[in-house]
């Protein structure tokens, strides 16, 4: 069935094992600052990864050859100056692994032998959280922003693939060719000149490598703002009530979060279509919370 429906034969998927090392270290500077920041390397043997069948989000187990995946991660913080207080937390990732596939549904004929990046690879990504709040508990305000340099789009990986996709798909990440952009009605089939895409990197056809040169999303920062109170009739018992409200993408940026196309390794998640301000009230009274609007999520 695996060779004559699904143009695969089935392998057993065998135990991975996985050698990891981590380093951090924790340094207070001064008076006020205090820096976390850590260092991992995973190297596995049997990855695990996931595939789907077809154009369906049905998701099966696979495992290739092996992986390797290293970073960084830090934290630098404040310690709390007069109810001000503020933190940065940021990232580097790399994720590659190593072909062949060795388990789960196989394509006849294999894959190709390179290297790649799956969609957790990214260069660089922050966050920033500034926030005042009065003494005693009582009114805060904070600010958030979000930095992301782009996680890796390995299901579109050049123009050329753009090409096959649907309108709706090409419409979805602002495709375009020489300027002229894809519609619901006239989807771009040909494209002899430069194409584009307002939310992926697109890298031009000849041009992609699954490694060193992979479809990205695009960078994007992404603001919020927050505001309220932890005791909101200053109350002296125990039982307090709270108020909160947020504005979260407050710039209204169109962004993706990831566009994988149903192929394998990959489920389809499409255009995350991150736009809208809202607000997010709570009241709370003890253990009790009663959340009456939610936001758009960043």
């Amino acid at each position: 069935m695996a060779e004559n429906v699904f143009g695969s034969e089935s392998t057993p998927i065998q135990p991975g094992r996985r050698n990891q090392f981590n380093a951090g270290l924790q340094q207070g500077i001064g008076r006020w600052l205090i820096v976390d920041a850590d260092y991992f390397w995973k190297y596995t043997h049997n990855a695990y990864d996931f595939s789907v069948f077809f154009n369906t989000p049905i998701a099966f187990p696979v495992s290739w050859h092996n992986s390797k995946l290293d970073g960084v991660t830090a934290r630098v913080s404040t310690i709390n100056i007069h109810g001000f207080q503020a933190y940065l937390t940021l990232g580097h990732t790399r994720a590659r692994y190593y072909p062949p596939e060795n388990g789960g549904l196989i394509p006849l004929g294999g894959f190709s032998g390179s290297v790649f990046r799956i969609d957790h690879d990214q260069a660089y990504q922050q966050n920033v959280v500034l926030r005042y709040q009065r003494p005693h508990n009582a009114e805060w305000i904070d600010f958030t922003w979000r930095y992301d340099s782009g996680l890796v789009v390995s299901g579109v990986p050049d123009v050329d693939a753009a090409l096959t996709l649907t309108a709706a798909q090409q419409v979805a990440i602002g495709f375009s060719c020489d300027g002229m952009f894809a519609t619901y009605g006239n989807p771009i089939t040909a494209c002899a000149g430069v194409g584009k895409s307002k939310l992926i990197t697109l890298p031009q056809t000849g041009t992609e490598n699954d490694d060193h040169n992979p479809d990205r999303v695009k960078p994007r920062n992404l603001f919020n703002v927050g505001f309220g109170t932890d005791n909101l009739f200053h109350s002296e018992s125990t039982h307090r009530i709270t108020l909160r409200f947020a504005i979260a993408n407050l710039t209204n940026k169109v962004a993706l979060y990831n566009f994988p196309v149903n192929v394998q390794r990959h489920t389809l998640r499409g255009a995350a279509h991150v736009s809208g301000i809202s607000g997010i009230f709570v009241l709370r009274k003890g253990r009790r919370q009663k959340t009456i609007a939610c936001p758009t999520a960043p």
